[in-house]
């Protein structure tokens, strides 16, 4: 399917990728159900819908509320899969339904789009707390520009609410224009305040959902409960991936191998999940403002000749499997149930945080393997 606000086109595609029916109905009641109906005709379905965590999530979860199995597919394989289709890049819906089936039928290891209602209660507020942080940035750069127009220096970088009050306070000018200024800083100043007393709520009702959902990543150093939050819709179910090279080129921590010739080296990736490279961006800035293992782990790679980028950039890798231990841990200790215990993982977990740093240098995984767990001793 290939989804819209208004109208979803299909193709029904075979297993031998035959392609046996298809067509263009709208998302309203009457043209979902005639979309239902005409489905019917293949007991044996599966939907693969693309972006399923944007404009397809609508679609899928009325698919998944009457009982169909949805899977997800990444707008950038449909977009590969359609020029290696058609031989150029013409899109249409019809040539987009066409290569988001071929990739359903070919592809293995696509998401399932599972009914997760602490999952979609979770996006919701994770959404919202991320908006609520647009409008703070937003806000701080206005009142920056008006302050620096009002007070001959401007304010220091890191402005607080009440900060700018106290600011303005100091503050009578006599002309027109600067009452104008001076009075939209106080409306802006007082939206911010708002802004910023429902982001504390935001990340109270975050940290108490999260810690219901009884993981560990809040332990970790550098996430609070808007990067636990973001982590666990984003990924799902961590055993997807096969090991930690898969999660780490998922979410673009992977290095890509650049070399040519003799010369051997990497360079950063720009591909992958950016909201979960984010939340490992965010990681590693904490750890590096603190006495944290990831500070002197930064310090040794510039020791060793490597650039601040690319410090940054082993850390994290890094950092990305240490969040792929505790999450594949704590589905571990979720599967086990009560009297069970952290402990079995897979051979991408590591039994400490700095493992030698030859992995973090590797480029982008190869195919998956189908036989990659072992059990590893149980973690204190």
């Amino acid at each position: 399917m290939d989804p819209h606000k208004r109208s979803a086109t299909i193709e029904v595609m075979a297993g031998d990728e035959t392609v046996v029916g298809g067509g263009r109905f709208d998302t309203g009641r009457d043209g979902y159900a005639a979309m239902r109906k005409y489905a019917k005709r293949w007991p044996r379905r599966v939907w693969a819908i693309e972006g399923c965590q944007g404009i397809g999530r609508h679609i899928a979860n009325r698919l998944l509320a009457d009982g169909e199995q949805v899977v997800d597919v990444p707008p950038k394989l449909s977009a590969r899969a359609r020029v290696f289709a058609t031989g150029q890049g013409r899109k249409t819906d019809a040539t987009d339904a066409h290569s988001i089936a071929l990739v359903g039928t070919r592809m293995t290891g696509l998401r399932p789009v599972v009914n997760d209602e602490q999952l979609a209660l979770l996006r919701i507020l994770v959404d919202r707390r991320r908006s609520l942080g647009e409008d703070h940035t937003r806000m701080v750069s206005q009142l920056h520009q008006l302050l620096l127009e009002l007070i001959t220096g401007g304010a220091k970088k890191s402005l607080s609410a009440a900060q700018a009050k106290a600011l303005l306070a100091t503050v009578r000018p006599r002309d027109a224009v600067g009452k104008a200024r001076r009075r939209v800083a106080a409306e802006l100043n007082a939206d911010l305040e708002r802004v910023y007393r429902r982001s504390k709520e935001a990340d109270k009702e975050l940290k108490e959902l999260v810690a219901s959902t009884g993981t560990t990543l809040m332990d970790l150093h550098g996430i609070g409960p808007s990067g636990a939050a973001r982590l666990l819709v984003e990924v799902g179910d961590i055993t997807r991936f096969p090991n930690r090279a898969h999660f780490a080129s998922w979410n673009g921590t992977a290095p890509i191998d650049a070399s040519s010739g003799e010369q051997v080296r990497h360079r950063l990736s720009r591909a992958g999940n950016r909201q979960i490279n984010r939340v490992l961006h965010i990681m590693a800035t904490v750890q590096l403002r603190n006495p944290t293992e990831g500070r002197a782990y930064f310090d040794r790679k510039k020791a060793g000749g490597k650039t601040s980028m690319e410090a940054m950039r082993a850390l994290k890798r890094r950092l990305s499997d240490i969040v792929y231990r505790c999450m594949i841990s704590d589905a571990v200790a979720t599967a086990a149930g009560p009297g069970g215990h952290r402990g079995t993982t897979t051979d991408s977990s590591v039994t400490d945080s700095h493992p030698p740093a030859g992995s973090s240098e590797k480029s982008l995984p190869g195919p998956a393997e189908t036989q990659d767990r072992t059990l590893l001793p149980a973690m204190s």
